[in-house]
């Protein structure tokens, strides 16, 4: 049965749409539930491609809507090394084993978090340097390009800095517009793409715009201390989520 018509692809699909939607409306994060879920009908990087026009759709939408607030100077540090690691998970896409990849974001994450809830953050935030955006855009990338689960690496660099909650919604935005849009090419040449994961694609968008619009509409009314709590509590969930994935990977394997 071709996916296009198989129930138990849309039992995993629809979810992972609406987490798109929310974390390209503002609650980054919480999209990289996405390709796992997708993961579990497909495999992990063709997931990733049958997503990418979805996602594109809605980087469409969220760039508009957020494009007059973003830090210019985090998009300066963090696209060249975005742009690194892309080229070195393209290089190594077919030696990386998915289990490690997700134990590793995963451990990346929880430590973060961990280590955010003992350190003193200033609650005007503190600025990052140059050197830890290119790093961690670097293994954003990486990891973005391979499973979709740049978000966890993105916000090491991005939350302790305390952004207002407008500019760090348009700064995520813009980041991860710009890396979605550079992935195209290296999966056409992957062989990633095929006619049916494009229209299967296109009947998911009628829904991945409804949850992109309900994401932009929360961020709006959510007070900034309570956004950055869900913030840092889904960085939590979901590097949890990765890590136990890879773990199972790895056993299973």
């Amino acid at each position: 049965m071709s996916i296009i018509t198989d129930p138990l692809f849309y039992a995993v699909a629809i979810p992972a749409i609406v987490a798109l939607g929310l974390s390209k409306g503002g609650f980054a994060g919480i999209g990289v539930l996405a390709t796992p879920l997708t993961a579990l009908y497909l495999p992990p990087l063709e997931a990733a491609a049958l997503i990418l026009p979805v996602l594109i759709v809605q980087d469409a939408i969220s760039v508009w809507w957020y494009r007059k607030d973003y830090d210019a100077w985090n998009l300066k540090v963090l696209l060249p090394g975005a742009l690194a690691g892309m080229g070195l998970a393209w290089i190594f896409a077919a030696y990386v084993s998915d289990a490690a990849l997700r134990i590793s974001v995963g451990v990346i994450g929880i430590s973060f978090v961990i280590y955010s809830m003992f350190a003193h953050i200033p609650a005007e935030g503190r600025r990052a340097s140059a050197a830890s955006g290119v790093f961690w855009g670097g293994v954003s990338g990486f990891t973005s390009f391979l499973s979709q689960a740049g978000g966890p690496p993105f916000q090491v660099h991005t939350l302790p800095q305390r952004l207002p909650k407008l500019t760090l919604v348009g700064t995520t935005t813009i980041f991860f517009a710009i890396v979605n849009a550079l992935k195209i090419g290296p999966y056409f040449a992957l062989g990633q793409f095929s006619a049916v994961n494009f229209a299967t694609s296109l009947l998911l968008l009628p829904l991945a715009v409804a949850a992109n619009a309900l994401g932009i509409w929360l961020v709006r009314v959510t007070p900034m201390e309570l956004f950055y709590r869900i913030a840092y509590t889904l960085v939590f969930c979901v590097s949890a989520m990765l890590l136990w994935q890879g773990v199972t990977g790895l056993m299973n394997g």
